[in-house]
């Protein structure tokens, strides 16, 4: 069986606000539920371990949100985190970063997973994430020293998108600014349309829309 590791951020606020934070749980369970549709097997783990900051758990009219969000084995992944020193990266054939504002706070700047990440990919590993989490690939460098972003063409939550949420005042840096200058490419459509890029192995999705569209990126790449 395939399996996924799930880096989720321990960070619950927006910025250094005191706005409840974490994980947007959309962009979570909407890729966990292609990953439970096509048998694929998934832990989440985070920097510290423990139960994982989420929101967006009442939005009303989704469906995959509220059916995942009630499934038990998953409550005890949420709310038990695996500490990223305890994984094990060989077992695993992809990673995926859900998004949120939080990890904008540690998974964007964290050597742990980040040098993880790089022995994952250059061991011919998938690394997918959505919206604010490819955040999450900034800090990951190759072997030889290079981003692993400099070479790959991504996508992620735009500055229109900010604006329009409200959010562009209190996040702790602007995500399309610091993959525009890291990345060999940086690419987005209107606000809020789905969006999904994938290039030598890298999944990236714009936002929210595009969580769906990640998980089945995610799911093909692994049954090849």
């Amino acid at each position: 069986m395939k399996k996924v590791l799930i880096p989720v951020t321990n960070h619950a606020t927006l910025g250094k606000t005191d706005q409840a934070n974490g994980t947007y749980a959309p962009e979570l369970t909407h890729v966990v539920h292609v990953l439970n549709d096509n048998g694929i097997a998934f832990d989440i783990v985070s920097i510290n371990g423990g139960k994982a900051p989420l929101y967006g758990t009442d939005i009303e009219g989704d469906d995959v949100n509220n059916q995942v969000l009630g499934d038990a084995s998953f409550q005890t992944q949420i709310n038990n985190t695996v500490p990223v020193s305890q994984v094990n990266i060989d077992n695993y054939d992809a990673i995926f970063y859900p998004g949120g504002f939080g990890l904008l706070s540690d998974l964007a700047n964290n050597e742990e997973i980040a040098s993880m990440a790089a022995k994952h990919y250059e061991a011919g590993g998938i690394i997918a994430a959505v919206c604010h989490g490819p955040a999450a690939l900034l800090p990951i460098t190759l072997s030889n020293g290079e981003p692993l972003i400099a070479s790959k063409q991504v996508t992620a939550f735009t500055r229109e998108e900010e604006v329009d949420f409200g959010t562009i005042n209190d996040i702790p840096f602007l995500l399309e600014e610091a993959l525009t200058r890291k990345a060999a490419q940086y690419s987005k459509v209107q606000p809020w349309g789905e969006f999904v890029i994938e290039d030598e192995r890298v999944i990236t999705g714009q936002n929210p829309t595009s969580a769906h569209a990640v998980g089945e990126f995610l799911a093909k790449l692994l049954a090849e």
